[in-house]
This record gives structure tokens, C-alpha cells and sequence, in this order.
């Protein structure tokens, strides 16, 4: 399962560790909105009626597990691409992890960049793409099998 975590940019091998020894199998979570509820990197809401306002991160949730997220995040600054530590990283890994991998990098260094040019501070935008990396870590759990 560490080696499948690592296919991701920004996945080191201490933060797929890290992030493995908290969570354990995410297969416990039957979608990836409760994956991100469970590390506390979704929006609190304060609603009345009909009116509903979003703020901050709630925080509520597995702090180590968030803080790798975060640290492997600002790794989607930069242009999309495969360098040689992810290529050996990927040698031997399905093709489907393998695919995600890929996907993942392509949409979030490009949602970086639009939530930067939309104004967005930098550790805003970090925490986006923070919240969109543990749902494609779930996606690759999918694909995987523990112990695998």
C-alpha cells in the first residue's frame, strides 16, 4: 500500500508511511468526502434556515494525517511532470495506480494555478488541493489490496 501511495507527486515515502499508519485501510470509507471529514480538511458551516455559511477547515480530525497531506500539497506549485526519483517510484506498480497518478498530478497543478489566479491565498489553495489528494490516495486504496 506504500508503494502504491507513493505513485502520487508529493507522496514521499515517510508521508505514504505516515499517512498509512494513521488511516490504516481506507477501505472503511465508503466514498472520499468521509476520508476528508475523518482528517478535518472540510469546511465548518454555520447555517440557519436556508442560510448557510462555509468557514475555515474544522480541524477536527487526525492531525498527523493532515499535516502529511498539507506538506505533500505544496508539491503541486510546480508544472506537471514525471521526475526520475517518481519514475523509479513508479517502476513496478499496476497501471491503474499508476493512471491516477497521473490524473492526480494533471488536475492539481492546474487547480493551483486557478485557485491562485482567482486570488486565493497560497495556504488556501494548498488545503484544496490537499483535500483533493486524499481523494485520489482513496482511489488508489481501491486498487490495491493491503499487504499487496
Amino acid at each position: 500500500m506504500v508503494a502504491a501511495y507513493q505513485a502520487m507527486r508529493g507522496v514521499s515515502f515517510m508521508v505514504a508511511v505516515t499517512f498509512a499508519a494513521e488511516i490504516g485501510d481506507l477501505r472503511r470509507f465508503e466514498n472520499p468526502r468521509q476520508l476528508t471529514a475523518f482528517v478535518g480538511l472540510v469546511p465548518s458551516e454555520r447555517s440557519t434556515g436556508e442560510s448557510v455559511r462555509r468557514g475555515g477547515l474544522t480541524l477536527a480530525g487526525n492531525r498527523r494525517a493532515r499535516r502529511v497531506l498539507i506538506e505533500g500539497a505544496w508539491s503541486y506549485r510546480y508544472p506537471a511532470r514525471v521526475s526520475k526519483v517518481l519514475q523509479n517510484r513508479l517502476e513496478g506498480l499496476p497501471k491503474a495506480v499508476r493512471e491516477i497518478g497521473w490524473k492526480a498530478q494533471i488536475r492539481l497543478c492546474a487547480r493551483y494555478r486557478k485557485l491562485i489566479a482567482r486570488g486565493k491565498k497560497k495556504p488556501v489553495a494548498v488545503a484544496a488541493i490537499a483535500r483533493e489528494m486524499a481523494a485520489f490516495l482513496w482511489a488508489i486504496a481501491r486498487h490495491v489490496a493491503p499487504g499487496a
